[in-house]
């Protein structure tokens, strides 16, 4: 590499250091370059020259910034931010939000000002999402940009709720507006939910945003609370499959099914498959009830032995039960479908 090309490698990697919020001292700076504090000082220079205004502390503990509400220059950025760049602009029609044609045309505007060869490389990152990959409504932007203000001002959210229906449940005109302390903002499963306590029924609760209609003016400033698990993230995941806040299913159990583990392994998610015989296996697995983890055991199709708990093998007695009541007079009702594999059947 010239002289000329290591200079400008540098001076984007130092650009990216500054954009970040925060002071960086010329010895940190010189450290993770590589160069001298000297060099680090002549750059910041350069950089001033082209238009990015670094503002520089001076003192034991000063450092440099990039200053906010500057006016950049044409963009610059290195691969690794044009990789990103490419990704989650393609990406936004899986959030579940109402920009997909606007991250569109920003991408456009981003790669028209690239220089060709970061350009070739950000057209290169091209796919398409695929059609049944947001499940749910879009949410409107402003309720998206609503919410999260109130997340990040710590201020009580007054807002209406709807059911699946579309409309409130358990609610008649002129109730009043539901009321929670906001937390946390989470994209999961091409929806978004939001992390927050009810102050009406005094507990957590995970609300979808698309079901929100936020009510102006918010609510007084709240102190943080500590989130079930110190993970939203993980407490939605178990708010949507059943699971403990600490990612763990509440039923766990144990099964011999007389099929050979290869055959069973695929099928088993998070569970565990271990080999009997060449034709048995043992799988240990979870789910959010004990009815529901008989069932899922069941759609193996094969002679099945309960190793633990008794409350799976009450839950199986429960499953007989019902199944059986359910088929009485269907001709044919104890007899296998052969049209479908023994492992996996659904």
């Amino acid at each position: 590499m010239t002289t000329s090309g290591a200079t400008t490698t540098r001076l984007l990697q130092l650009l990216s250091l500054l954009q970040t919020p925060r002071d960086w001292p010329g010895p940190v700076l010189a450290d993770r370059l590589g160069v001298s504090e000297r060099t680090v000082r002549r750059d910041v220079d350069r950089l001033r020259e082209m238009g990015y205004r670094v503002h520089a502390d001076r003192g034991a503990v000063g450092g440099y910034r990039l200053e906010a509400g500057a006016e950049l220059p044409p963009l610059l950025l290195d691969e690794d931010q044009v990789t990103a760049i490419a990704l989650a602009l393609q990406a936004v029609p899986l959030l579940g939000t109402q920009v997909d044609e606007a991250a569109e045309r920003a991408l456009g505007t981003i790669r028209r000002v690239m220089p060709p060869r970061l350009r070739r490389r950000a057209e290169a990152l091209s796919f398409a999402t695929a059609p049944g990959a947001r499940p749910g409504p879009a949410v409107p932007t402003d309720a998206l940009v609503t919410v999260s203000a109130a997340v990040r001002a710590r201020e009580v959210l007054r807002f209406d709720y709807a059911g699946a229906g579309g409309t409130t449940p358990d609610a008649t005109p002129g109730d009043p507006p539901r009321r929670a302390e906001p937390h946390h903002l989470v994209a999961a499963l091409g929806r978004w939910y939001l992390v927050a306590w009810d102050l009406d029924r005094d507990d957590w609760r995970v609300f979808r945003v698309d079901r929100m209609t936020p009510r102006t003016p918010r609510g007084p400033r709240f102190a943080a609370r500590d989130v079930p698990g110190g993970d939203a993230a993980q407490l939605v995941t178990a708010r949507l499959t059943g699971t403990t806040p600490a990612g763990t299913w509440p039923c766990r159990g144990t099964v011999v099914l007389d099929l050979p583990a290869r055959d069973v392994a695929p099928f088993a998610g998070d569970g565990v498959v271990e080999e009997l015989t060449e034709r048995r296996c043992r799988l240990t697995t979870g789910s959010w009830s004990w009815t529901a983890l008989a069932a899922s055991v069941g759609r193996f199709d094969a002679d099945v032995r309960v190793e633990e708990p008794d409350e799976l093998r009450a839950a199986f007695v429960r499953l007989a039960t019902r199944y059986a009541a359910g088929s009485a007079g269907v001709p044919g009702s104890g007899a296998a479908d052969p049209s479908v594999p023994r492992a996996g059947r659904t």
